[in-house]
């Protein structure tokens, strides 16, 4: 089984739309919750934004054995510059090519990232434009998978839940309690 998180940290100098909703204590919690629920049962991938890999580490180190098989962690080679250090502390690190620019870079990353792998689920936390964009190639490749937006977390997944979930589980926009969503989302996908 394989999971992908979307997720960030939304910029206050960027769109108001994110950073009016967001609930930044959330959104770090709830990224630390589905790596403790996720990684002992389930392999994990994730682009990787520099708010979200050091929360990765910690978890993974956490955890301990046998984890690093089931990490796999997203770059583009147009931010090598700018690679978190936490970066150095999974073994399956896929660099991307490098495009002419930062949204083209960005999309040839998006799109290996969700598209070279058979996904089972998607999870989309707090974020920002980029969140809903790969909101967008996650359906556009894995049209049947089960999403889950993390509502309750504000900004990009907040967005996705009100445009897309009339029938999604409303205590994606309730459940604080993170642990045991995650634990009964992975019930959900697993069954």
């Amino acid at each position: 089984m394989i999971i992908f998180l979307s997720a960030s940290i939304p910029d206050p100098k960027r769109n108001p739309v994110y950073w009016k909703t967001a609930d930044i204590t959330g959104i770090r919690d709830s990224v630390r919750a589905l790596a403790t629920v996720v990684l002992p049962r389930a392999t994990l991938i994730w682009g990787g934004h520099p708010a979200i890999t050091p929360l990765m580490r910690y978890v993974a180190e956490g955890i301990g054995a046998g984890v690093q098989e089931r990490v796999i962690l997203y770059q583009s080679e147009y931010f090598r510059e700018r690679f978190p250090a936490e970066n150095k502390a999974f073994e399956r690190v896929i660099v991307t090519p490098a495009g002419s620019d930062r949204e083209t870079s960005l999309e040839i990353m998006r799109n290996a990232m969700i598209g070279d792998n058979q996904l089972s689920a998607g999870i989309f936390i707090g974020g920002m434009e980029g969140v809903e964009q790969e909101f967008d190639i996650f359906r556009k490749f894995h049209a049947d998978a089960p999403f889950y937006p993390i509502a309750s977390t504000g900004a990009a997944a907040r967005v996705i839940f009100e445009k897309y979930c009339a029938h999604c589980m409303p205590e994606l926009s309730t459940d604080l309690a993170y642990n045991s969503l995650f634990r009964r989302i992975l019930k959900q996908i697993e069954s």
